[in-house]
């Protein structure tokens, strides 16, 4: 793009492309943090892309061949789906206060005619995070439909709105609702409607056009649970295998660059109008869990926590168990995206959260 500065850096210093870099103390700190673990061979790949004002760095590490390497986003997806379903909420085909057995009319017993999209966006559901028989499921390779099923069906955890609870599930449902509104398939909805408009020529829900051999492999030896944990017998379904890669989970199935999740954050940060209406976007990124454990928008996690040390209210994002993790911040006109190959329940601690509170910290 001509109008974008890139930054590309060495542990040996900043070499600026065009334009001037962000100081390169903090930047090349966060480097380091990455490296090591690169060095030490704890890291296989990762790529760090940062932009602060019309400052922009960015950065390949280990088995990434260049900043535009391919990544299984895993939870940032959520986000994702969570914009198509507010394409719909801005063409009036549906409210996030709608029940959602209105487009889902076998979604009707007990409690669940009192779930609403916003319910299902912002985690309040009661829906579990993943189902039961996950495993089964997922070794077996069955496809979306009976994790559908599934959802519709499993019993809900507490009486909707009354706690927040992260689930999977609830963003599952909402997918469905977009294509049972749409009649199109989420994977292409999203392209045309959401990637197409904001230059995500990166970006696939499922493989898409990629090949596997063109994405950057996930460390699945230090997989979540619900992934298989790194068991070899998970080999056939875990966040490598053509199945997980091609099932394009709503929740999970996402790929994409640094660069795609960066402009995907900043339409949101600059309100540009290109997807969502501004007023739609800044419903997004309000607090829809008022006095439950946790901030969230529709589809959105609300910081500080979760992020930089030093990032402010305002700011929004989402992370991932592939080891995955962006953020914006308007207060400073930052956006912050670490793709790694590391799952987060190593590379949280080690790279993830270091990072961010470096790239948070006031210049």
């Amino acid at each position: 793009m001509t109008n974008r500065r890139t930054f590309l850096t060495s542990l040996a210093g900043l070499a600026a492309t065009t334009g001037r870099a962000i100081t390169p103390s903090p930047m090349n700190a966060a480097v380091e943090i990455i490296q090591k673990q690169i060095d030490t061979g704890t890291l296989e790949s990762a790529v760090l892309h940062v932009r602060r004002g019309k400052d922009t760095f960015e950065q390949a590490f280990g088995k990434a061949a260049n900043a535009d390497a391919v990544f299984l986003l895993a939870s940032i997806t959520k986000t994702m789906t969570a914009t198509a379903a507010m394409v719909l909420a801005d063409r009036g085909e549906l409210r996030i206060s709608d029940p959602a057995v209105k487009f889902l009319p076998e979604f009707n017993e007990g409690a669940r005619k009192e779930i609403t999209l916003e319910h299902l966006l912002a985690h309040t559901s009661g829906l579990p995070d993943q189902l039961e028989n996950n495993a089964a499921l997922r070794a077996r390779h069955a496809p979306l439909t009976e994790f559908v099923q599934g959802a519709l069906r499993t019993p809900l955890l507490f009486a909707p709105g009354m706690k927040y609870h992260y689930q999977s599930m609830g963003i599952l449902l909402a997918a469905e609702i977009v294509e049972r509104i749409t009649q199109t398939p989420l994977p292409e909805f999203l392209a045309k409607e959401v990637f197409a408009p904001l230059g995500m020529s990166r970006s696939a829900l499922g493989l898409g056009r990629f090949k596997i051999e063109d994405t950057i492999r996930c460390q699945t030896e230090h997989a979540a649970p619900e992934s298989g944990a790194g068991d070899p017998k998970a080999a056939s379904w875990d966040w490598n295998s053509p199945y997980w890669r091609n099932l394009a989970a709503p929740w999970g199935g996402a790929h994409g660059s640094a660069g795609d999740v960066a402009r995907f954050l900043d339409s949101f940060l600059h309100l540009s109008g290109k997807v969502l209406r501004p007023e739609t976007m800044k419903l997004m990124l309000q607090n829809h869990t008022q006095g439950l454990a946790a901030r969230r928008g529709i589809g959105f996690a609300l910081g500080p926590d979760g992020f930089g040390k030093d990032c402010s209210e305002q700011s929004f994002g989402h992370s991932g168990s592939t080891g995955t993790l962006a953020w914006a911040d308007p207060t400073t006109d930052t956006t912050c995206v670490i793709l790694t190959s590391l799952p987060s329940r190593i590379s949280g601690d080690t790279i993830l959260h270091p990072v961010s509170d470096v790239v948070a910290r006031p210049i």
